[in-house]
């Protein structure tokens, strides 16, 4: 059946447009647009002035499954990630037992296919058992679905082991994610150092282990040649090194939490758990610095960080509660903070939420391109709510938007041309 999305603000991310105009989908992908009278169809979808844009690629979602089902299952994952506009969800492999073998990723596959809506593309993890010992088996792997490799954040410490995963997932074409954090000096801190902490009395780490946790990897890229992906850049101080090192034409691309573009280390306050995220909320000279990079394109993915903890897990002292919070809802909304505050356009904001992620991971997705997947969002960026956590889809709820005025609400969401949220 061919459909036309008619009277819709088009947000091109390849094209870098934001203007009125037409899109017509048939078979699962994108036929044609325009700006003239759209054509005749089996389907008219009115806009009415909304905007459509591809939909979200959301790199780092953590589902819980296998092991944590009570914390997130792929289908309530599925159902807020379709809620938040997001149609492909690449998923971290910080499971229990973690993504570390074709069997594992076989069956959270399976799962996935069974009862998400939205698409799921796992990454696998890089050493087995993410224990930074030995690397897995990163062919048998890849051959099995896994986009990408990572240990999370648990940082691989032994520099050896490190380059020789990088050296066989160079020689296979692998993508490498890694969490840049000197491992010595973030363990156990629950705050970014300064005022701020030492006020409230929160162990702490430095913004400089950051960098130099990066500078550590960019070496190991130098040596090896292989493709990296950061996928949290959360200070001021590595964006210079990020700058030399893509300069320098390293394969190098870096990611950033929603969180941490929107939020900073003072909405704490008076130890709220669910701002507790890893890394922690940096300084607010940090957070417009990121908003600039992204803007300038020298950080080139936004995404979720969706992280689900049980309110057990959350509702104790601030240094001993999990770090983590549910984004994959609150995701646009979020990030319409930014284009109201005038720092980010809505194309620029959808090259880091759905073109560039694509693009890194050899995905189709992420485009209004003819022939493109028909993953679509429609959305009103000017629609104000309040934020209940306890609507959210998520089995977990531990947002720290909770109460919060948001702008941007999700119309509709296709993937493949079929509806999975919206309409009656």
């Amino acid at each position: 059946m061919r459909t036309v999305f008619s009277n819709a603000r088009l947000i091109d991310p390849e094209a870098g447009t934001d203007s009125a105009g037409w899109l017509l989908t048939g078979g699962g992908t994108v036929l044609d647009k325009g700006h003239d009278a759209p054509p005749d169809c089996d389907q008219v979808i009115d806009c009415k002035g909304a905007c459509l844009a591809p939909g979200i690629v959301d790199i780092g979602v953590k589902v819980c499954e296998p092991g944590e089902r009570h914390k997130e299952s792929f289908r309530s994952a599925g159902l807020a990630a379709a809620a938040g506009g997001v149609t492909t969800m690449v998923i971290r492999p910080d499971t229990l037992p973690a993504i570390d073998t074709p069997e594992v990723l076989e069956f959270v596959s399976r799962r996935a296919r069974e009862v998400s809506p939205v698409r799921i593309k796992p990454m696998a993890a890089l050493t087995k058992g993410r224990a930074g010992r030995e690397m897995v088996e990163i062919g048998f792997l890849l051959d099995a679905g896994a986009v990408a490799f990572t240990d999370g954040d648990h940082v691989v410490t032994d520099s050896k082991v490190l380059s020789r995963a990088m050296s066989y997932a160079r020689s296979l074409g692998a993508l490498v994610m890694a969490h840049p954090q000197d491992p010595g000096l973030s363990a156990g801190a629950a705050a970014t150092s300064g005022k701020f902490a030492s006020l409230r009395g929160l162990p702490s780490v430095p913004a400089l282990a950051e960098r130099m946790g990066f500078d550590r990897d960019m070496g190991l890229v130098e040596l090896t040649g292989v493709r990296y992906h950061a996928d949290q850049i959360t200070t001021a101080r590595a964006l210079p090194a990020l700058d030399r090192a893509k300069a320098n034409g390293r394969d190098v691309t870096a990611g950033v939490s929603i969180h941490h573009l929107t939020l900073n280390e003072f909405d704490v306050g008076d130890y709220r758990t669910f701002f507790k995220v890893k890394p922690p909320l940096r300084a607010e000279t940090d957070r417009v610095a990121l908003v600039d990079a992204v803007a300038s394109g020298l950080i080139d993915v936004i995404s979720s960080m969706h992280t689900p903890q049980d309110e057990e897990s959350k509702r104790l002292p601030y240094e001993e509660a999990a770090s983590g919070a549910v984004a994959l809802e609150t995701l646009l909304p979020a990030a319409m903070r930014l284009y109201h505050a005038g720092a980010i356009t809505l194309p620029q904001l959808w090259r880091a939420l759905a073109l560039n992620p694509s693009t890194r991971l050899g995905l189709p997705t992420g485009r209004l391109a003819r022939g493109a997947p028909a993953d679509l969002v429609l959305f009103d960026p000017d629609a104000p709510f309040v934020l209940d956590r306890f609507a959210l889809k998520s089995k977990s709820k531990n947002t720290p938007f909770d109460g919060a005025r948001m702008e941007g609400r999700v119309l509709g969401t296709w993937v493949a041309g079929t509806r999975v949220h919206g309409g009656d």
